[in-house]
């Protein structure tokens, strides 16, 4: 008996010892679960695109087999106009001094654009490469002025939010300089809303979904294709990443699940008080290395 009691407090601290490891184990554990679960904060992704040109098909969806092109696609000659060096380097010119001029405008006028030069535009951004010519674009153009309206009113709703909360103070701050802010007066007003849409995968005739290889990419070509087009037509427009109105968007427009939101291009002509910011562009030294 006396000897259980002197050595009682050794089982006590024996016993303590061994909850102390374990309690310090499980907290390790939890710790390491809650790192892993933890990822880190980048509020200016749109959750929808989140899939970007990561997005995997299931075996099972895919045919393997057969993509949509002939196993042998015809090669035709190709013939191409040769100019001069010099025409070449007053057409280089031409052009430069003609892009140079796109500016991002806010201030759209409400005055009617021809439909045929919008056709026009769509064709000439439809011209893009794309990977394995899979053409993973949707351009959905809105001049109903009431579905306008109820894009203006997602967008609005969703980039309060990101304004206030998703941004982060610094994108805020840079964006002043801009006077810009979740008020998109632009989406009523503009005739014409393009809305571009990056098809993350294709259907093929028996059902089977299709790959559609950098579609993020060959869709953001297709854009700038766009933008030049619409800069050549004399249109003018300001390209909006209405961050996480994807979603609600494509209900709207009744588009399907594969496609994703990727830009949103209100199209008219300046209005006569447009402002638009005193900026310059980098000089070429800055943006071009030769090797």
């Amino acid at each position: 008996m006396t000897l259980f009691s002197s050595l009682t407090p050794v089982f006590i601290a024996i016993i303590c010892v061994l909850i102390g490891v374990i309690l310090k184990k499980n907290n390790g554990e939890k710790e390491k679960r809650d790192t892993r679960s933890k990822t880190v904060s980048h509020p200016w992704v749109d959750e929808d695109l989140k899939d970007g040109i990561d997005h995997h098909l299931e075996e099972e969806e895919v045919d393997e087999e057969w993509q949509g092109l002939d196993e042998n696609v015809a090669h035709v000659p190709f013939f191409a106009k040769r100019y001069s060096e010099a025409e070449m380097i007053k057409r280089s010119q031409t052009f430069y001094e003609l892009l140079n001029k796109r500016r991002s405008v806010r201030f759209l006028s409400d005055e009617p654009v021809p439909r045929e030069v919008i056709d026009n535009v769509i064709r000439t951004a439809g011209t893009s490469p794309s990977g394995a010519h899979t053409e993973p674009w949707t351009f959905v153009v809105v001049q109903d002025p009431d579905l306008k309206h109820k894009i203006r009113e997602i967008v609005e709703e969703e980039e309060e939010i990101n304004y206030k909360k998703r941004m982060g103070d610094r994108w805020v701050s840079d964006l002043k300089r801009l006077r810009t802010n979740w008020i998109k007066e632009y989406l009523d007003t503009a005739p014409y809303l393009i809305l571009i849409f990056k098809q993350v995968y294709g259907s093929l005739p028996n059902g089977k979904k299709k790959t559609h290889y950098y579609n993020e990419i060959s869709v953001s070509i297709a854009c700038g294709i766009l933008l030049a087009a619409l800069q050549n037509a004399g249109l003018y427009t300001v390209t909006t990443t209405p961050l996480n109105c994807g979603p609600h968007l494509r209900t709207l427009l009744q588009r399907p699940a594969n496609e994703k939101l990727l830009l949103l291009l209100p199209v008219g002509y300046p209005r006569k008080d447009a402002t638009v910011p005193a900026l310059t562009r980098k000089p070429l030294e800055d943006i071009m290395v030769v090797l």
